[in-house]
């Protein structure tokens, strides 16, 4: 007998959150570490025949917005609703000459400078950390954004409301709560690195600002749709190829404590689940993250140390769901055929869902140079061989 669904994509998700079955796997797609790259999303397009006008949902990342066909096409039970920049700031991208190149500059509301080339037009990365100079003193004086402005929301709740009652699918946040990481987009990474071992009365400084930006920010954002979403998406990249990023002890001493703090204070406004993003091996601090009350990880970066499907299952799969990992980003989806990515999307499914607590995604987002039929290989399968029996 054919499969058949037999939920809403709401009720799918909030069961699987809970880690109950639901009748499929919940699929995402068109989120800040669950998109598409804009020239991936073109080609996708052209391979299924739909024409439509490309919007941009991230400039940094270069990220398409996906359209409801593209979505409905490939089954996904995930929207997303963002707050926005607050009145007083444009934020527009500027091109700007430099050293015989046309650049193409953002600057965001910490300060940090975002730029892309125009011969290349992939991604954006930093060219100017404010902070690159800073002493602990001159962090008082820096004029960091405010997190409460309620212009930022404005038009957010009435948009939520008509979502959830027009439309069956589950409604998460963009993602947010960027403790951690954008101490370092302002620092520098290389200094940011140094102060931790030579500095920490610095990082301390600057992570209090931080995170009273986005204490601040969740508490307005939640006010207006606390009530209504079903995921609040946070995130800081902790880990890379091969394990933590940085020191484990000053993450458990320092930053750890602030993204606890966080995390405490959303749930304490929404009774959403909280989903947090890191990249990389990040097997040390998953007991972390869960001590910290995060409910979702996020990409689940299969294919590094530590990182197996099943060991994850195992060893984490009743307390925590996982959220990404449906097939190896960086050595499978781009380079195989379309009938090897339905046989590893098969087997991490058979992997991943006993038991529920597991949301089908991609490793991070979809990149230019995935072919298309790759990418329909990639849903296709996430939706036959998702079923429950």
């Amino acid at each position: 007998m054919a499969n058949k669904e037999t939920m809403t994509s709401r009720e799918r998700l909030l069961k699987t959150l809970n880690h109950q079955i639901p009748d499929r796997v919940p699929i995402d797609l068109g989120g800040f570490q669950t998109g598409i790259h804009k020239r991936a999303y073109a080609e996708l397009l052209s391979y299924l025949g739909i024409e439509e006008e490309i919007t941009i949902l991230d400039p940094v990342q270069q990220l398409a917005r996906p359209s409801e066909e593209v979505l409905k096409r490939f089954r996904v039970d995930t929207r997303y609703i963002c707050a926005h920049g607050p009145d007083d700031f444009k934020g527009q991208i500027e091109q700007n000459t430099r050293d015989g190149r046309l650049w193409h500059d953002l600057r965001d509301e910490f300060g940090v400078v975002w730029s892309m080339p125009d011969e290349q037009m992939l991604y954006m990365d930093i060219s100017h950390h404010p902070l690159a100079d800073a002493s602990a003193g001159d962090i008082e004086d820096y004029p960091f954004p405010d997190g409460s402005d309620p212009s930022r929301f404005t038009g957010v709740r009435q948009t939520a409301l008509q979502m959830r009652s027009e439309t069956p699918y589950a409604i998460s946040t963009g993602i947010g709560g960027v403790v951690y990481e954008y101490c370092w987009y302002m620092r520098g990474l290389e200094r940011w690195f140094i102060d931790t071992i030579d500095n920490p009365a610095f990082c301390e400084a600057l992570l209090e600002k931080t995170l009273k930006f986005w204490m601040d920010y969740y508490t307005g954002f939640m006010r207006e749709v606390g009530d209504i979403v079903d995921v609040v998406m946070i995130g800081d990249d902790l880990a890379g190829q091969s394990g933590p990023l940085f020191s484990p002890d000053f993450y458990r001493k320092i930053v750890k404590p602030r993204q606890k703090k966080l995390v405490r204070h959303i749930k304490s406004l929404t009774k959403a689940k909280i989903w947090y993003h890191t990249c990389g091996s990040c097997f040390e601090y998953i007991p972390e993250l869960i001590d910290n009350g995060i409910d979702i990880l996020n990409p689940v970066q299969i294919g590094l140390v530590n990182m197996e499907p099943q060991k994850l299952k195992d060893m984490f799969g009743r307390r925590i769901s996982l959220w990404g990992g449906g097939i190896d980003a960086q050595h499978i989806l781009a380079f195989a055929e379309p009938g090897e990515i339905r046989e590893h999307v098969r087997r991490n499914l058979e992997v991943f869902k006993p038991g529920g607590g597991y949301v089908f995604n991609n490793v991070h987002n979809i990149q230019f140079g995935v072919p298309a039929e790759n990418i329909v290989a990639l849903f296709d399968a996430a939706y036959e061989f998702g079923f429950y029996d």
